[in-house]
């Protein structure tokens, strides 16, 4: 089976940084997408960046152009994303996700971790 586990969330004030990792397994990990989203309060799942599949490049929200930065290790099956200068609109559940396109669309993911709780204080 697939599994999908994110890890790295917290509490942070307003102007500081966390990173976040997504260790996956079950599946090869270099012919996915490996994408981050963030669950607002009222539920909608927003992409912020992914990274993939072969090549490794990447495509940010533009929310969040400028303050994060996607990188993956492959020895590890881990998905890292480094976030900058938190703002309190960065608050949300943040879900690793895997799929085959270079795309932030939902429904082009397939495999979904738990999700880590971020949270930015103003």
């Amino acid at each position: 089976d697939v599994h999908v586990v994110e890890s790295g969330g917290g509490l942070v004030q307003a102007g500081g940084s966390l990173r976040l990792s997504c260790v996956v397994s079950g599946l090869t990990f270099d012919y996915y997408y490996i994408a981050w989203f963030r669950q607002v309060p009222g539920g909608e799942r927003v992409g912020v960046s992914c990274i993939g599949a072969e090549n490794g490049n990447t495509s940010d929200a533009d929310s969040v152009k400028g303050r994060v930065t996607i990188s993956k290790d492959t020895a590890k099956n881990t998905v890292y994303v480094a976030m900058d200068s938190l703002k309190p609109e960065d608050t949300g559940m943040y879900y690793c996700a895997a799929g085959g396109r270079p795309t932030l669309r939902l429904a082009e993911y397939h495999y979904w971790g738990q999700g880590t709780q971020v949270t930015v204080s103003s």
